[in-house]
């Protein structure tokens, strides 16, 4: 089976990580898409991200009638960092009878040089890049083989913005499914919020 690794904090999943995950599998050759739960992403500190166990629930709940999307735990027992070469090539040893591409934003690949084993990663694996505002997304001619830009939709939503708009006290319920959003209020998660149940 053809699966789209997308790996990320998830500190909430929002609707854009679902509109893109729904994309891939309905409109690319990708049969499954992988949410990989980062239990530590090397370019962020260990005080940004709400527990990994937390973050797995939430990605859990929003994907609740998405069966072509799946939440993983996978990089929880890898070794910490989780550098994303290390955990392609656990994926291929535990499922050799899956074909991983891994999917990342244009963000992301204005700096993939200076991810952990680039080369490595572009030897053994294809890639699907998803469309950011404010990137374009350049593939040399040596690597349109295996390396795919999408025409996915773009949708400028960040984790960040809706934690920040959460501990403010703002209504952040249409950037998030309504399970996620119920979730993070009965958890109290994110800090402060309006009491709007």
């Amino acid at each position: 089976m053809k699966i789209g690794i997308f790996s990320g904090s998830f500190n909430p999943i929002h609707v854009g990580h679902l509109i893109l995950a729904n994309y891939i599998v309905e409109y690319t050759d990708i049969e499954e898409v992988w949410l990989l739960v980062s239990p530590l992403n090397p370019l962020k500190s260990v005080d940004e991200l709400s527990d990994k166990y937390v973050r797995l629930e939430m990605t859990k709940l929003a994907l609740e009638g998405y069966p072509k999307i799946k939440a993983s735990d996978f990089e929880f027992d890898l070794p910490k960092p989780s550098y994303t070469i290390n955990t392609l090539d656990a994926l291929k040893v535990k499922y050799p009878e899956h074909d991983f591409t891994l999917v990342i934003g244009a963000d992301n690949w204005a700096i993939f040089e200076s991810w952990h084993e680039t080369d490595k990663i572009l030897e053994n694996y294809k890639l699907k890049i998803y469309p950011r505002l404010g990137f374009r997304i350049k593939i040399p001619d040596r690597l349109k083989q295996r390396v795919e830009t999408l025409d996915s939709p773009i949708i400028e939503v960040s984790s960040t913005f809706i934690r920040e708009g959460i501990e403010a006290g703002k209504n952040m319920r249409p950037f998030l499914t309504e399970n996620v959003y119920d979730y993070i209020i009965e958890k109290g998660l994110y800090k402060h919020y309006k009491n709007e149940l």
